[in-house]
């Protein structure tokens, strides 16, 4: 029983790309496809865009998760494991692990049964109605989470197989709060362009990435978001560490004119952020990953500044502090529990304690 991408039983959920209803393109870490099903055998036909690391495609039934080696380059058709179940009735999440170290498109999926008249595509569960958006880096992508030998540890050498947005504080969170979940999220990303780690040596920030569908080249034509199909309740600011490369001047020279340029750029981003969600609560922070408290009264600074009552800055109560590696799943936990702290302290109306 082949099914195409667009079927209307599948759910997505993610920054999804579906110009083409038959080519269903994933950028973003977290996206995800669910559906539930009759069958004994499910295949998902991909094409994959390769830049760096392997890429892995992630897989949760139940309680039982795993990853799937994709291909470099082109496409493959890769059977998803599943759980033995008595009437052969499954519900399965395909998502995305990593960020744009690679483009995946989705061009359908085939389920295989006993006998033919057996196999039946069934309504999977709906998405919840919360809304949350993240701007982040790696660590709000999970990068490196599934090292739980490395806790608070640098990161042990590795090809991107531990990288789990699963894992990441910002999915850990949206399943807390009961909310879908867009992981606007790229490792090495700063905020400002020029600046970071990612996509060097022409270095792209969150400013040039955060309105994006597609905003590595690589894979080709550069294409703008459409905001009107997701408007989040809360959206989360994680950026700023890495603006500390190649030059820390948070630590160095807090007063001088490049931090003063990068307060006014932050303090310009979020008023970005305000005129696209007028009635977003917008909670800006850092992560847990050993940073210079520079950065953090910089982003006090510049929400102090703005006056947004709906602004607000979570700090958490290791900040900056807990690890030199990335986040692993259980301080990804922590983190994900105090900021759902933070959002619930709030007062929210649907996010109250």
């Amino acid at each position: 029983m082949k099914i195409l991408p667009n079927n209307s039983s599948l759910i997505y959920s993610g920054r999804i790309d579906v110009s083409d209803p038959f080519a269903i393109v994933w950028t973003y870490p977290g996206t995800f496809v669910r559906m539930k099903f009759k069958g004994t055998q499910l295949f998902i036909h991909v094409r994959n865009k390769h830049n760096y690391w392997n890429n892995y495609l992630g897989v949760a039934e139940g309680d039982a998760q795993t990853k799937l080696l994709l291909p470099e380059e082109g496409e493959a058709t890769i059977e998803i494991p599943l759980q033995t179940t008595q009437d052969n009735i499954h519900e399965v999440t395909i998502f995305k692990r990593q960020d744009a170290c690679h483009e995946l498109t989705i061009l359908g999926f085939e389920i295989n049964c006993n006998t033919d008249d057996e196999c039946e595509l069934l309504e999977a569960s709906p998405l919840p109605p919360r809304r949350i958006e993240v701007y982040g880096d790696s660590v709000s992508a999970g990068e490196v989470s599934e090292a739980i030998d490395y806790v608070a540890k640098a990161d042990p050498e590795h090809n991107g197989e531990y990288s789990n947005s699963w894992y990441s504080y910002a999915w850990i969170a949206a399943r807390k709060l009961d909310a879908q979940l867009h992981d606007i999220a790229q490792g090495g990303v700063a905020l400002l362009d020029n600046t970071g780690w990612y996509h060097e040596p022409d270095y792209i920030g969150m400013e040039h990435v955060w309105n994006k569908m597609r905003y590595d080249s690589l894979y080709g034509q550069v294409t703008e978001w459409d905001f009107s199909k997701y408007t989040p309740d809360i959206v989360i600011v994680a950026i700023g560490q890495n603006d500390s490369h190649p030059d820390d001047y948070m630590k160095t020279d807090y007063e001088g004119e490049k931090a003063k340029n990068w307060r006014t750029h932050y303090r310009q981003f979020l008023a970005k952020l305000r005129e696209t969600y007028p009635d977003a609560w917008i909670v800006c922070c850092t992560t847990l990953l050993q940073h210079d408290n520079g950065w953090d009264m910089s982003i006090s600074q510049a929400v102090q500044d703005l006056g947004d009552k709906k602004v607000s800055h979570c700090v958490f109560q290791r900040n900056g502090k807990a690890t030199p590696g990335h986040l692993r799943i259980p301080e990804a936990e922590e983190m994900a529990e105090e900021l759902c702290q933070h959002i619930r302290a709030l007062g929210i109306e649907g996010y109250e304690a």
